[in-house]
């Protein structure tokens, strides 16, 4: 084998796969297509539930030390208007001014300290699999070649030749309308207000906001701090129109000003273009994420008709998914293990798809009806339990993966681990410190010996820490790699049922016990 796993792609999604693999003792070969990272930024900032991950592996600091700018007030747009959590102590949703680029640049850095290989400029032509290895044609540099793995990864986007090579079926629609992004800065002959509006001289005042007329839609994300404005246009085109633009054709000043006149009717003056990218939006989810020995994560797996949510998805995918192939490959993984790829992260995909086709009916109706909608949404929205719910469901923080066992088990079981605050004769630290390494960890919080003794048996595959936490919400909390619940013991649980519970669950996710192997 010239690898264990074959990830196709060096996006976000197959970076953090690559790393996820390599820190639990997997040789993956990373193959990219292009054979430079593009320097038009894809997505111009990170949000959700993997900001927490990045924390729990020790990247959030280097992706926080190469944001573009400071981290914007909680304020996201939704099917054409805003959710505000502004007023929110502690609100569920965050993001990062970190484009995809500079992403990938801190993905790229990791992956190389952990030793992956990376080929850029190698693209794979055809993939073959037999019962027992993927074999992947490769045109590279030098000419053409073929690697083979035990297992290949699909993580090569929206157009994966990997999943149609493979005969996944990819279900869904593609919505007739071209939205076009800059982020500029505008010359002295255009004012931001205080309020967000543009006053431009010759024409009047450009609102901040969104904004319809007859021709499409225009949004302006401006503050009088800050000298550069985001503009967003949406227009509508038929289905064919829509597929004919390549995300890889990068999108010119001129070609955002056409269609920023065809929307408003009138020119905007720009100085300078720093960001500018263009996109289709589409509802599509793979019919199944893993065929055989070739598996899919990321755009290859599901395309969302809303921004701000495809990178989260992915790379959660990603970290779902590299845990459960390494047990497969090092033969300690129980069975089925990795069949809980798909069922966990396609029903999180259906979901995410749930709230970004809500924003499709929001943001499509120009009728007084779908004004009224608007209006309704957006009054629901000044209340702060509507804020929590739809924050939450949009960062992924509402996801819960269903955990088997008898009925009864502890409420925690299949939620996101909190970063409790943990206090030991090693000192104080937190439940992300702990994971940084990617590996199980069973965290007794009352000092039960009896659980440690009963975990004994995966020594070599669970860490197990003993510490002290306020208000401990558990005995002890049994944490997979990608930071979810296994199993957890309640307060002062009987240990004739804790210590069998905690040894089904062992077995369950992490393989039979080592004096029984």
């Amino acid at each position: 084998m010239d690898a264990d796993v074959i990830v196709v792609g060096a996006g976000p999604t197959g970076l953090m796969l690559a790393c996820e693999l390599r820190l639990a003792g997997v040789r993956p070969l990373v193959l990219e297509r292009q054979s430079h990272r593009r320097d038009t930024a894809k997505a111009g900032g990170l949000g959700g539930r993997i900001l927490e991950l990045l924390r729990h592996r020790g990247l959030l600091e280097r992706c926080e030390a190469a944001c573009t700018g400071p981290v914007p007030a909680p304020r996201f747009p939704f099917g054409g208007i805003h959710l505000d959590l502004t007023r929110l102590a502690d609100p569920p949703l965050h993001a990062l001014p970190l484009p995809q680029q500079r992403l990938e640049d801190v993905l790229a850095e990791r992956a190389a300290e952990l030793g992956v290989e990376i080929r850029r400029g190698h693209q794979v032509s055809e993939v073959v699999q037999d019962p027992a290895a993927v074999t992947a044609e490769v045109l590279g540099p030098d000419g053409p070649y073929r690697v083979t793995a035990r297992y290949l990864a699909g993580c090569d986007g929206a157009r994966s030749r990997i999943r149609d090579g493979a005969g996944i079926a990819f279900p869904g629609t593609t919505y007739p309308e071209v939205n076009r992004l800059a982020q500029v800065t505008f010359p002295d002959t255009v004012t931001v207000l205080g309020n967000g509006d543009l006053d431009v001289v010759g024409y009047g005042t450009v609102p901040g906001g969104f904004t319809r007329t007859d021709r499409g839609l225009l949004g302006v994300g401006a503050s009088p701090d800050s000298p550069v404005v985001s503009l967003f246009t949406t227009e509508d085109t038929t289905e064919d129109e829509a597929d004919e633009y390549d995300d890889d054709i990068p999108m010119s000043l001129t070609e955002f000003q056409d269609s920023l006149r065809r929307v408003l009717g009138t020119d905007l003056p720009v100085r300078e273009a720093i960001r500018l990218s263009r996109f289709t939006f589409k509802a599509r989810q793979a019919a199944q994420y893993r065929k055989g020995r070739i598996l899919l994560a990321g755009d290859a797996a599901h395309l969302f008709p809303a921004t701000g949510v495809a990178i989260n998805a992915g790379m959660l995918d990603a970290v779902n998914l590299a845990w459960k192939l390494a047990a497969h490959l090092h033969g300690r993984a129980p069975d089925g293990l990795l069949d809980t790829y798909h069922d966990e992260r396609h029903p999180a995909g259906a979901r995410t798809m749930l709230h970004t086709q809500a924003q499709v009916a929001l943001r499509r109706g120009t009728d007084p009806a779908a004004e009224a909608l608007r209006e309704v949404f957006q009054e629901l929205l000044a209340d702060e339990q509507p804020q929590r719910r739809l924050g939450a469901f949009i960062a992924g923080t509402d996801i819960r993966y269903p955990m088997p066992g008898p009925p009864g088990h502890h409420p925690l079981a299949g939620a996101f681990v909190a970063d409790l605050t943990l206090h030991s004769d090693r000192g104080t630290t937190g439940v992300g410190d702990l994971l940084h390494t990617a590996r199980p960890l069973l965290l007794d919080l009352a000092d039960r010996e009896d659980l440690r003794r009963a975990a004994g048996s995966w020594r070599s595959r669970v860490d197990v820490h003993t510490a002290k936490t306020d208000d401990r919400p558990a005995d002890a909390i049994l944490i997979r790699p990608d930071a979810h619940i296994a199993w957890a013991a309640a307060v002062d649980e009987c240990p004739d049922d804790s210590v069998p519970a905690l040894r089904d669950a062992l077995t369950r996710w992490f393989g039979d016990p080592e004096s029984d192997v």
